[in-house]
């Protein structure tokens, strides 16, 4: 079954640190653009960070450039999201995705995405 798992999330004071790992399995995705998408309480899933398939360039969104990072080993089939300095705005569900149809797209828009994980939750106490 071709299917993305997010693990990591939990509770951490303002100003901690989280490792998120997303878990690929069914088939390799070595080939495939990953991104981290997140949805706070009552907000739209807004883009986190993607990576292209070799791992060679990334994308950040605003909000969490220079405290947020995003790495992949494609030997174990997992993407992972390094999460430093969070503020209580971090709340989310956090969800890891996939563009199989490309492979190429490491960007912003939700619809370039065709297969996304359950999401995990990560709460930042103030």
């Amino acid at each position: 079954q071709v299917q993305l798992v997010e693990s990591g999330g939990g509770l951490v004071p303002a100003g901690g640190s989280l490792r998120l790992s997303c878990a690929a399995s069914g088939r390799s995705y070595s080939r495939d653009a990953m991104a981290w998408f997140r949805r706070a309480p009552g907000k739209e899933r807004e883009f986190v960070a993607g990576i292209t398939p070799s791992g060679g360039s990334t994308a950040l969104g605003d909000s969490v450039k220079g405290r947020f990072f995003i790495s992949r080993d494609n030997g174990k089939n997992t993407v992972y999201l390094q999460m430093n300095s969070l503020k209580p705005e971090g709340t989310a569900v956090y969800y890891c995705a996939a563009d199989t149809r490309t492979s190429t797209y490491y960007g912003p828009l939700r619809p370039q995405y065709d297969l996304w994980g359950q999401g995990t939750q990560v709460t930042v106490s103030s």
